[in-house]
């Protein structure tokens, strides 16, 4: 049982490596799914962590390496081939795309040596812009001439690159109790991405992360 979260950490990883392969056979829509599979692996190892009372800085570093393939590289990898089917002024700026593993890197460095981040984030996490930048393939079905625009790529590359590293703060989705009264703003966003997603899908995600920074600003206000 003692390695059943370094198990679950490996299961994020060996998922993530399965997305990239995916991506890169231009199965950018198959991708998105393994990206929400290492996303449970990256939940529950952390999850069995706190139930089993372990805390090592092995399990740490092997969480931060599993995430920047999963949510660092694979995002990137994604990007990039949505860069290379814009219409790109020359071929080699598709690899502007892997800002957001440059970006992905720096911010799981930064979280894991930032003490003020044990409960809550400050910048974007990065499983939720990792589910942000899987979406495009799928907004891309209904704005072709946007996601198809290399200069809205380069703008979508900037803005998730930024708040990764922002002092922006985001409520995270760990629960010291269930209670109501003390939980209701993440029982409302949990609810709503819920019944968005069971509506469109990944068409929502985007929708999803405006109303995850949304609540953000209003959770930590009321705090």
């Amino acid at each position: 049982m003692l390695n059943l979260p370094n198990a679950l950490t490996c299961a994020n990883l060996f998922s993530g490596c399965i997305g990239i392969v995916f991506c890169f056979n231009g199965d950018l829509k198959s991708a998105a799914y393994f990206v929400i599979l290492s996303g449970i692996f990256d939940f529950f190892d952390g999850m069995a962590a706190r139930a089993l009372k372990i805390k090592n800085s092995i399990g740490k570093d092997l969480d931060s390496l599993a995430d920047v393939v999963s949510f660092g590289f694979l995002p990137g990898a994604i990007m990039f081939h949505l860069f290379k089917a814009s219409d790109l002024p020359h071929p080699y700026f598709a690899y502007f795309a892997f800002i957001i593993t440059l970006f992905s890197a720096l911010r799981l460095a930064k979280f894991n040596n930032d003490t003020r981040q044990t409960v809550d984030f400050i910048g974007l996490n990065t499983p939720m812009n990792t589910l942000f930048i899987v979406s495009l393939p799928y907004v891309a079905d209904y704005h072709p001439q946007v996601i198809g625009n290399w200069m809205v790529l380069a703008v979508i590359s900037i803005v998730c690159s930024y708040l990764l590293v922002s002092e922006i703060k985001i409520f995270s989705l760990k629960f010291s109790n269930l209670r109501w009264s003390e939980n209701k703003i993440k029982f409302v966003f949990m609810i709503l991405s819920v019944v968005l997603f069971a509506w469109q899908q990944f068409v929502a995600i985007p929708i999803i992360l405006l109303l995850y920074i949304a609540l953000s600003f209003v959770y930590f206000r009321n705090k």
